[in-house]
């Protein structure tokens, strides 16, 4: 069976409001594209958005700690994949593959834990014990000698006739002070919190290699 063709695009920095737009349209031309019989590519899709609070389908608005409307420096929308509040911005790799999983497989549950999969071996590559979390979406990281679980990567997916859209967000360099705005993915225990690959390896970490590393990465995962 020959592997599915995707398609690598960089938007390099752009705006949420933008980039929404943009997934839209490529899901919808993807999902007509089937509908008249034919074998879409799939488009894999990395960026950085401007600081951004986006709130799932599932989500509280409380857990959003402040007033957007009176504080320019961040956007605020809500949005519809699943999950609930998290943060975007400069420093963090965003990734949205718009997959049509009829060409890989018919399982919400199979494909984000292949996301997750991505981004465990990314991690890996990049010298970063990562694993999941039982009950939690997403990669963490936890030292055998702290109670403290760090959430490295959020994950939050809609699909509609199995094309998927939004997807994934690695701190990479991210400012992590904007996520104290915010009860990130709803998450309030006293021992979880959030990490950044700059922040673990202590060392400036360049974005071209990580998502050089994690393209690799979906490749081999995904098989395409």
């Amino acid at each position: 069976m020959e592997k599915p063709k995707v398609e690598y695009i960089d938007w390099g920095r752009i705006s949420y409001k933008e980039a929404w737009d943009l997934q839209t349209e490529l899901q919808q031309e993807i999902i007509q594209e089937k509908r008249s019989g034919g074998l879409p590519t799939s488009k894999l899709i990395v960026c950085e958005h401007n600081p951004v609070f986006t709130l799932g389908k599932s989500g509280k608005q409380d857990h959003l700690l402040f007033d957007p409307t009176t504080n320019s420096k961040f956007e605020f929308f809500k949005i519809n994949r699943g999950g609930d509040i998290t943060y975007h911005g400069p420093g963090q790799l965003t990734v949205y593959p718009i997959f049509d999983l009829e060409q890989f497989k018919t399982d919400v549950h199979w494909y984000v834990r292949s996301l997750e999969e991505v981004v465990i071996n990314t991690l890996s590559s990049l010298g970063l014990s990562a694993k999941r979390m039982e009950g939690f979406t997403g990669v963490w990281l936890q030292d055998n000698n702290s109670p403290i679980q760090r959430k490295i990567c959020a994950i939050g997916v809609h699909l509609s006739r199995w094309v998927s859209m939004h997807g994934l967000a690695l701190n990479v360099s991210t400012d992590l002070n904007h996520f104290d705005l915010i009860v990130p993915c709803g998450i309030q225990e006293e021992n979880k919190t959030v990490t950044s690959i700059s922040k673990e390896l202590k060392t400036d970490v360049d974005m071209e290699t990580v998502k050089s590393t994690l393209h690799n990465s979906f490749k081999e995962v995904f098989e395409f």
